[in-house]
C-alpha cells in the first residue's frame, strides 16, 4: 500500500526527483564530460591552431633559431588578426557571437561565484529580500525580458551587438538554474543539477554550430555574387564587397 502510494507520489506531484541508477549516472557523467570537452576543447583548438599559424610565419621570417623571439610577437599578432576580424565580421554574426560570449560568460561567471559561496570563499553571499532567498534565474529572465523589450525599441547594426550581449547575460543566468525551474526545488549541486550544465554547453555548442553555418553560407554567397550565378544584395548595385581572407 505504502509502495504503491509513493509510486503514485512520485507521478503526480511535482519537484519530485526520481531515483537515478548506476548505469544512468555513469551516462549523465558522460555526457556532460562529453559536451564540456567540445565545447572548450573547440575554442582552444581554434585559438592554438591560429597562434600556431601565425608561429610559423613569425619564425620563416626571422629564421628558425629565433622561435622562443617570435612567440610573443606571435601572440600579439593572434590578438590583432582577432580583433580585425571582429570589426570585418557581417552584423548578423556578431550579434551571434555576442550572444554566445554573454551566454557563456555570464554562465562561467555565475558557476564561480556559487562555488566560492557554497565554500564561503570571497566576498561573495547569497541575496536575500524579505527573507527570501532570490535565486539568479530572476536577474537572468528580468535581463531577459529587458533585452527583448530594447530589440523592439532600439534599432541599428550597434544598438543589436549591445542587446544580444544582455540578451545573452540573461540567458546564460536563467539557463544556469534550468534543473531548478523544472524540477520546482533546488537541485543546483545535486545530480539532477547537471541538468543545467549539459542544456548550457548543448545551447552553447548550438550556437557555434549557427555562428559557423552563416559564415560558410556567407562565403558562398559573396562568390556566387562575383561569378554572376546570383543576383546581388539589394542595395550593392552589382558591386561586391570582399568577403575578409581566411585565416591561413
Amino acid at each position: 500500500m505504502l509502495a504503491a502510494a509513493s509510486k503514485l507520489a512520485s507521478r503526480v506531484l511535482p519537484g519530485r526527483s526520481r531515483p537515478h541508477s548506476h548505469w544512468q549516472a555513469i551516462k549523465s557523467d558522460r555526457a556532460t564530460a562529453a559536451l564540456a570537452v567540445g565545447t572548450v576543447g573547440i575554442a582552444g583548438l581554434v585559438v592554438a591552431a591560429q597562434y600556431t599559424r601565425l608561429l610559423s610565419r613569425r619564425t620563416h621570417e626571422e629564421g628558425s633559431d629565433r622561435l622562443i623571439d617570435s612567440a610573443p610577437a606571435a601572440a600579439v599578432d593572434t590578438v590583432g588578426v582577432a580583433v580585425e576580424g571582429y570589426s570585418a565580421t557581417p552584423n548578423r554574426e556578431l550579434v551571434l557571437f555576442n550572444l554566445l560570449g554573454g551566454f557563456l560568460g555570464s554562465f562561467a561567471a555565475v558557476r564561480l561565484t556559487t562555488w566560492a559561496i557554497r565554500e564561503d570563499w570571497g566576498p561573495f553571499r547569497n541575496v536575500s529580500v524579505g527573507g527570501r532567498h532570490i535565486h539568479h534565474f530572476v536577474p537572468g529572465i528580468l535581463i531577459g525580458f529587458g533585452s527583448g523589450i530594447a530589440g523592439l525599441l532600439l534599432s541599428g547594426e550597434n544598438a543589436d551587438r549591445r542587446i544580444a550581449r544582455t540578451l545573452g547575460v540573461g540567458m546564460g543566468l536563467t539557463f544556469d538554474e534550468a534543473a531548478l525551474l523544472l524540477d520546482m526545488q533546488d537541485v543546483y549541486w545535486s545530480r539532477e543539477g547537471l541538468f543545467s550544465v549539459q542544456l548550457t554547453l548543448a545551447t552553447a555548442a548550438t550556437l557555434g554550430i549557427t555562428v559557423l553555418t552563416l559564415r560558410i553560407l556567407g562565403r558562398g554567397e559573396t562568390r556566387q555574387e562575383e561569378a554572376g550565378e546570383i543576383p546581388a544584395a539589394e542595395g550593392q548595385m552589382n558591386t561586391v564587397v570582399p568577403w575578409p581572407h581566411p585565416l591561413s
